[in-house]
C-alpha cells in the first residue's frame, strides 16, 4: 500500500462543498471522550456520536458510529455487522492508516481517507433518525454538523456503502 498523507479538515470541508452538502463546523477545545464533549451540547444541536473502531478475527475493520450515550454489546455486535467472530478494538496505527485520525478524533467522516475501502462503516439506525449528525472533521478540536441523509451521500461519494443497522441496546 502506498503511504498517502491523510486528508485534512480543509480537504474534507472542500469535498463536502464540492458535493453540495450543507455543513457547519464549530471550533472548540480538543475533546478526547464523550464525557469531555458533553459541555458542547447546548451549543451544537443534533445527534452526537461515539465511534468504535473494531476488527474481527479475519482482520477486517469496522467503524461503528452510534449516538454518544448508546450501549454497544461488543460480545454480540459481530452477529449484526457480519464480522467473523467477536470483535476487538483496532490499533491506533490502523486508525491512522485507514481513517487518517488519532484516537479521540475518530469520525465517520474518516471515510474520506479510506481510499482502499479497508473499513466497513456501520451507522446505527437509532442515530440516523436524527436530522443532523455531529462528527469530528478529522480532528477533535471541532465538530461538523451534517444532515443524516448527507452523511450517507458523503460516504457513497468516498466509495463506501455504509450499513445502517441497529447495533445498540
Amino acid at each position: 500500500m502506498t503511504e498517502n498523507k491523510p486528508r485534512t479538515r480543509q480537504d474534507l470541508l472542500a469535498f463536502l462543498d464540492g458535493l453540495g452538502i450543507a455543513h457547519t463546523t464549530k471550533d472548540h477545545a480538543p475533546v478526547f471522550t464523550v464525557a469531555e464533549s458533553v459541555a458542547l451540547r447546548d451549543e451544537i444541536p443534533g445527534g452526537h456520536t461515539k465511534n468504535l473502531f473494531v476488527k474481527d478475527k479475519k482482520d477486517r475493520y469496522f467503524l461503528l458510529t452510534v449516538e454518544e450515550n448508546a450501549v454497544v454489546d461488543l460480545k454480540q455486535v459481530h452477529t449484526l455487522i457480519g464480522a467473523s467472530g467477536r470483535v476487538s478494538f483496532g490499533k491506533p496505527e490502523k486508525l491512522m492508516e485507514y481513517l487518517g485520525v488519532i484516537p479521540g478524533a475518530v469520525t465517520a467522516l474518516g471515510a474520506i481517507n479510506d481510499t482502499g475501502n479497508d473499513v466497513t462503516f456501520v451507522l446505527d439506525a437509532d442515530l440516523m433518525r436524527d436530522d443532523v449528525i455531529n462528527c469530528h472533521p478529522l480532528s477533535n478540536d471541532a465538530t461538523t454538523s451534517i444532515a443524516s441523509a448527507d452523511l450517507i451521500r458523503f460516504m457513497e461519494a468516498t466509495g463506501h456503502k455504509p450499513l445502517v443497522l441497529k447495533v445498540t441496546s
